[in-house]
């Protein structure tokens, strides 16, 4: 759901959508909001305009993000309660020096922070590392990045299984969110060219215990593993929807060599 078409739509419409994208009657709602079916259909008609208090109960039980609870208000005729800070901002210093403490203390192993759209918002050296030589234009979106063939996707020596990996992570991201923007950015990546078979089902072989990233450095294969980080408890739109990913080395040989080029 694009912010333009949710400003020229009504409160009960967009509670409505909310409700058949989370799969829930109406009933099932009214179950778990602990309000009546009766108010939930007024609600969802127009014959009853919810509160300010009545938006944000029911974003809360519809796993609603918060940018787009800031949407349901500004369509319910409220204001937004949740801001939007820009990372640099002075109410964000906190966030920054925790951001800075993570990336530092993860190398020589490679770490990544970006926003809800993956587009790159700081990086280690580690990563900076793996990623020389890489157009500046992909490395802005760091699935663009991994996925393009003039990006990382030639050196990933399991591509196909990454692949799968990563376009099932975003498509889980958007059946969240209804983001319209990221399923334009998933139509993309589907069309990247890719010539190894991609496993519709994570199937771990004997010993697996993760979907490994195997990419070529040199003559040299590296595997890392992922550990992903989120902020807790957020109240700001900026850290609700930012993500570290650190890589950690799967085996002892890519623990060796960063340790030595680090």
């Amino acid at each position: 759901m694009t912010t333009a078409s949710i400003h020229h739509r009504p409160i009960g419409e967009l509670l409505r959508t909310w409700r058949e994208h989370r799969r829930l009657s109406q009933l099932d709602l009214s179950i778990q909001a602990e309000i009546s079916t009766r108010h939930v259909s007024f609600m969802e008609t127009g014959r009853s305009t919810p509160s300010r208090e009545m938006v944000l109960h029911l974003s809360e039980h519809l796993d609603v993000p918060l940018r787009e609870r800031n949407h349901l208000l500004l369509a319910a005729g409220y204001a937004p309660v949740y801001t939007e800070s820009t990372l640099n901002s002075p109410q964000m210093a906190a966030v920054r020096d925790a951001i800075g403490k993570l990336l530092a203390g993860h190398e020589p192993y490679p770490a990544v922070v970006v926003d809800r759209g993956w587009n790159l918002v700081d990086a280690n050296a580690g990563l900076r590392m793996l990623v020389a030589g890489i157009a500046p234009d992909l490395l802005s979106n760091v699935l663009r990045a991994s996925l393009h063939p003039d990006g990382l996707a030639p050196r990933i020596a399991n591509l196909g299984e990454w692949r799968a990996h990563l376009l099932g992570r975003l498509k889980r991201q958007i059946a969240l969110t209804g983001d319209a923007e990221l399923a334009e950015l998933y139509a993309e990546l589907r069309d990247y060219p890719c010539d190894q078979p991609e496993p519709e089902v994570e199937l771990p072989g004997p010993g697996d215990i993760f979907v490994p990233l195997r990419l070529w450095h040199g003559d040299r294969e590296l595997s890392f593993f992922s550990v992903v980080a989120t902020f807790g408890t957020p109240l700001d739109v900026t850290v609700a929807e930012m993500m570290i990913e650190s890589f950690f080395p799967a085996d002892e040989e890519t623990t060796r060599f960063l340790r030595d080029v680090g």
